[in-house]
């Protein structure tokens, strides 16, 4: 089975609400990271793998993928998009792509995830195998804070666990399947459905071959603020691989029309967006600077994301903190652990200070 003869499926219906208030203006798969729109560096590896005709199942924002990614043409790729009326689910978003397959066997990716795995590896177990559905799982160091997916000395999966301080695995679930076709027309029509609590075990129930291709590939799920700014981190330093990263791994990277004072200090895999300055002494470690975003001379901002055209002032001081499109903070300003600020706000120099004695 070639994977020109595989359909590829992108998950991204969801509102990105974790990731308010940067969500608020786009959908989370086209919000900037490493330098591209988050879901470019996803299809850059379906393209690599050989797999050309991708469904785009949307929701939120739909006409946002559409406008930016056209046919697909300008990737080397094949293009459609559904939408979903009303939120269906994962498995409801599955099957809701159906009539626009093409072959036998189709790969669905959840849209918000960034990985490192061989997808070429996940197309061979599942034909080798003759699986019904194979399962991407991929080693946590830590699975607790995730459903654990157990398998047999075949690798053929036994049971879906959710959260538990004990785990009986370290397997998670890393939101990439590969169906047969005919095992996804069988999800039901109509309503929402969860591949992960009613689909898969009622096809274990039922005898299917759920095949588990497990390794230790690099895996993040970018939903939370936190993840978005180690996932964007992690491209730039190379330490998530992407062919769509528009420049040579490094501590920083700094896209075309953007002014950084030679003076200001750059660490952490930090992103400076189109048409951004950095003043002179400011010092970023672990930022992400959307285009036009602005931080002022002496200010310190780290693990943080700026939106479009964003203002830090000068010596303030924005740490673990998401700041909405046009936001203004004010020069010495101290935004600390979790602070997010709306788009348009305007905070007045010295206006918000937390104690940075603890």
């Amino acid at each position: 089975m070639s994977p020109k003869d595989i359909d590829a499926v992108i998950l991204v219906g969801g509102k990105g609400t974790r990731l308010r208030p940067l969500t608020m203006s786009a959908p989370k798969p086209m919000l900037p990271t490493a330098g591209v729109p988050f879901l470019h560096h996803l299809l850059s590896r379906i393209k690599a793998a050989g797999m050309q005709h991708v469904v785009l199942g949307t929701s939120f924002r739909a006409e946002v993928f559409s406008e930016h990614f056209g046919d697909g043409s300008a990737l080397g790729l094949d293009i459609e998009y559904v939408t979903e009326a009303e939120p269906l689910g994962t498995g409801g978003g599955i099957r809701n792509v159906a009539d626009r397959l093409r072959g036998e066997h189709a790969m669905v990716f959840n849209g918000d995830v960034l990985g490192g795995t061989d997808l070429r590896a996940v197309l061979y177990t599942h034909t080798t195998t003759d699986a019904d559905v194979t399962l991407h799982l991929v080693r946590v160091g830590d699975p607790r804070a995730f459903g654990c997916v157990p398998t047999d000395a075949e690798g053929r999966v036994t049971d879906f666990l959710e959260k538990t301080e004990d785990p009986p695995t370290d397997q998670i679930n890393a939101g990439c399947y590969v169906f047969k076709r005919s095992v996804l027309e069988s999800i039901p029509t109509g309503r929402a459905v969860s591949v992960e609590r009613e689909v898969f075990p009622a096809l274990l129930t039922a005898g299917a071959r759920l095949q588990g291709h497990v390794d230790a590939a690099y895996w993040r799920d970018m939903g939370t603020p936190e993840d978005f700014v180690r996932g964007s981190a992690d491209l730039v330093r190379g330490i998530a691989p992407s062919s769509a990263l528009p420049g040579r791994p490094g501590e920083s990277l700094v896209l075309p029309g953007a002014t950084v004072d030679p003076t200001a200090l750059l660490l952490g895999g930090t992103v400076v967006g189109a048409g951004a300055t950095v003043g002179a002494g400011a010092r970023l470690d672990g930022a992400v600077l959307f285009d036009g975003s602005a931080v002022g001379a002496g200010a310190v901002v780290e693990r943080s994301i700026l939106g479009f055209d964003a203002r830090i002032g000068v010596r303030a001081l924005v740490r673990d903190a998401v700041i909405g499109d046009r936001a203004v903070v004010g020069a010495r300003c101290e935004l600390l652990r979790g602070a997010r600020v709306w788009p348009d706000v305007q905070l007045p120099d010295g206006g918000i200070r937390f104690s940075t004695d603890v």
